[in-house]
């Protein structure tokens, strides 16, 4: 859900309030963006499912055991890897819903 346009305007005040008066910290929250969060999740859940794949050939030649153990590592990254992309999508379309809804000030 969209902020109002009051609700928009009280958001960038305590933003510019919070980079005055503490830059480091509002650096570092900046670079914290949950779109860079998922990405990285969905980047792990790539690395798991190819130890899967790993582990899953390696078991077929020694210990059936261990082929268990890798189709569960590529059951589980495929079950992250989808969840995180689609957060990451639900990112990106509300990143681009909140850029349409911005109207310039009346000034310009």
């Amino acid at each position: 859900m969209p902020l109002s346009e009051e609700e928009q305007r009280i958001f960038e005040e305590l933003q510019a309030q919070l980079t005055e008066e503490d830059p480091k910290l509002a650096k570092k929250l900046k670079s914290h963006s949950p779109r860079k969060l998922h990405g990285r999740r969905a980047a792990l859940a790539g690395f798991i499912f190819v130890i899967g794949i790993v582990a899953l050939i390696w078991g077929l030649r020694t210990q059936w055991y261990i082929s268990v153990i890798g189709f569960v590592l590529m059951l589980a990254g495929a079950v992250l890897g989808i969840t995180a992309w689609q957060r990451v999508e639900a990112d990106i379309e509300a990143e681009e819903a909140s850029q349409a809804h911005f109207e310039p000030p009346s000034w310009l």
